[in-house]
């Protein structure tokens, strides 16, 4: 896992955190890029020479002219075709590395994230944002970084060839320049926060694009496929408008400085034809400055131009670093240690928790839950359950206290080592996009197909699966939508089986079977749980009826603790929840009125 500490928050320490590991071939791409910058300047002066050299062919003997052309030729072959292929040649090697690691990276550093994080996050903005990054930054090191190499050193040696000719015509070509250069770049500072601005009004779209679109159900159900598509107008509107800023302020900064090369240009001409006149200039010189001023013209706008470029892509940037590269609220620490649970006892000690800007949910709380003890949570919803299940899981940290498993606190040991040893079934399972028997081998990765089979067979899915044209190769589609709820939850007990943890932590896991399979799989569910810790929510009592022991929870306390028949002899809050359920499930308002009534 990336530790925060370890990736760079800002630009280019972020882009060098990725180019390090291969700095030999960025110094070759830096010197090739420099060298390919040579080639007009170079050519120019050698175009001097033959055009001076022209007065002194006779009767048609032009070998005089061999070497400056075969220089032209050589020139071009070794500083402009040699070093510019070279260099395309190296990007087209590394550049996917880099991007894949880039975008690698981020996907691990994002999956550390908390659970609030992702609460708070569409995942269509996430994802743009990581592949923003990715293409923004290699777009700033093949393009923008060798172009302006390129056109810097372009630059010099256009100020060296003209001093060689003339030493004032130099001197105003630089001065021009950082006139120019000056202007251009204070200009442009303005395009870093308009590109930002429209990069994650971008985000904004396609987040909202796919919460329309992994919502597609429910908008046919509630025919809201005009109001979705009303919806989006103010979100398009809002880029549009990020966009129209960004390249009008982009349109208008490339019209003054085009003037201010038609100004140097016109000058150029005008100095030109008045040292021509008074014989202090040969018609190569003239030819060779004329030259380097409309290449040094042109190459300023490029670069700047690309600084342009550059200011857009470090805004996109800049916009993905702010909102991925936030502190991770869930860390290893750096001495952390593997769990070793062997019996997988589980102890709250003075817990106190609350999530930010709410009230304590916890306050003090002890409890200790035996090594294979199984243990079902009742209560109405807000009531705690998942959040006691939530923080065994370390999806958040405790504010105070501590959770142990066999005695180890689970701050002290690796967030992979401590769910490797929890399954868990949830009361709607999410399936990946991917085959039946990928979906399943996830609860082991290592597991053999013959395993995996035998799996869904407990659990009663092998009989759909093999119905299916492909069988176990079928794929499930996004999120598990080509199934139904009962087979998506009976594929979700298959991986849990396939874990074969020594926690096992099932929330209504057979809320949505039919009545004949859910009969089958409590019996496997039954055998999976033997010698296991095991958590049950459910807000259907009935199946809490053998747990060794009930949690009652109300507004983060545990009310009530005992079996089935004790909590009904005690009359309390359990006894009014069991009776004011209808045909087992649990009447949340029903249930609330009960509760209150008893406090």
């Amino acid at each position: 896992m990336i530790e925060d500490t370890k990736l760079p928050k800002t630009l280019f320490p972020f882009i060098w955190y990725f180019l390090k590991e291969y700095k030999s071939i960025v110094f070759v791409v830096i010197f090739l890029s420099i060298i390919a910058g040579f080639w007009g300047p170079f050519n120019s002066i050698l175009i001097k020479q033959l055009i001076d050299l022209l007065p002194s062919v006779n009767d048609g003997d032009v070998s005089i002219l061999a070497l400056p052309a075969s220089l032209i030729v050589i020139n071009f072959i070794v500083f402009d075709n040699f070093t510019w292929r070279g260099v395309n040649y190296i990007w087209a090697k590394y550049v996917p590395i880099i991007q894949n690691k880039i975008i690698s990276v981020m996907l691990d550093y994002t999956l550390s994230h908390s659970h609030g994080f992702y609460q708070n996050s569409l995942s269509g903005k996430i994802s743009k944002q990581i592949t923003n990054l990715s293409d923004s930054i290699v777009d700033i090191i093949t393009f923008k970084l060798t172009n302006f190499l390129r056109g810097a050193s372009l630059l010099l040696a256009a100020f060296a060839a003209s001093y060689y000719v003339n030493s004032i015509f130099c001197i105003i070509l630089i001065a021009w320049f950082i006139i120019f250069a000056t202007f251009s770049i204070s200009m442009s500072r303005k395009i870093v926060s308009l590109a930002d601005k429209l990069a994650e009004e971008e985000t904004v779209v396609v987040g909202e694009l796919v919460d329309s679109l992994s919502n597609h159900s429910n908008i046919r159900i509630f025919g809201r496929k005009i109001y979705e598509n009303l919806r989006m107008i103010p979100f398009f509107e809002k880029q549009r408008n990020a966009y129209y800023s960004l390249n009008i302020y982009s349109i208008m900064l490339y019209c003054i400085q085009g003037g201010l090369i038609a100004i140097m240009m016109a000058f150029s001409a005008f100095f030109l034809l008045h040292l021509y006149g008074k014989g202090l200039v040969t018609i190569g010189d003239f030819a060779l400055i004329l030259g380097l001023s409309m290449e040094t013209g042109h190459m300023t706008w490029f670069l700047m131009g690309e600084v342009d470029y550059f200011n857009k892509a470090a805004g996109k940037c800049k916009q993905s670093l702010i909102s991925l590269i936030v502190s991770l609220e869930i860390q290893d620490k750096p001495n952390a240690i593997n769990l070793n649970c062997a019996q997988g006892q589980i102890t709250f000690n003075q817990v106190k928790f609350h999530y930010k800007s709410t009230e304590p949910l916890f306050q003090n709380k002890s409890i200790e839950i035996q090594a294979g003890q199984k243990v079902g949570l009742v209560g109405y919803s807000g009531g705690g359950k998942s959040t006691f299940v939530n923080l065994i899981l370390r999806l958040y940290d405790v504010t105070d206290g501590a959770i142990l498993i066999d005695g180890q606190d689970i701050r002290d040991v690796t967030q992979h080592s401590l769910r490797e040893k929890i399954a868990m079934i949830p009361q709607d399972p999410s399936l990946f996009h991917r085959s039946l028997m990928e979906n399943i081998r996830y609860g082991r990765i290592d597991t053999t197909d013959e395993e995996v089979i035998e799996a869904a067979k407990k659990a009663h899915a092998h009989e759909f699966i093999e119905k299916l044209q492909q069988g176990y190769d079928s794929l499930v589609g996004e999120r598990g939508v080509k199934l139904s709820g009962g087979q998506r939850q009976r594929i979700a007990i298959a991986r849990a089986i396939l874990k074969n943890a020594p926690i096992l932590i099932l929330d209504e896991a057979t809320s949505q079977l039919d009545s004949v399979t859910e009969n089958l799989i409590q019996e496997s569910l039954w055998k999976l749980i033997q010698n296991k810790t095991t958590i049950v929510i459910a807000h259907r009592l009935s199946t809490l009826l053998h747990m060794d022991r009930i949690l009652v929870f109300d507004k983060g306390k545990i009310v009530e603790d005992g079996t089935h028949t004790d909590l009904l002899a005690k009359g309390g809050v359990y006894k009014n929840l069991w009776v004011a359920q209808v045909g087992g499930f649990l009447d949340d308002e029903k249930m609330e009125d009960q509760v209150e009534n008893l406090h």
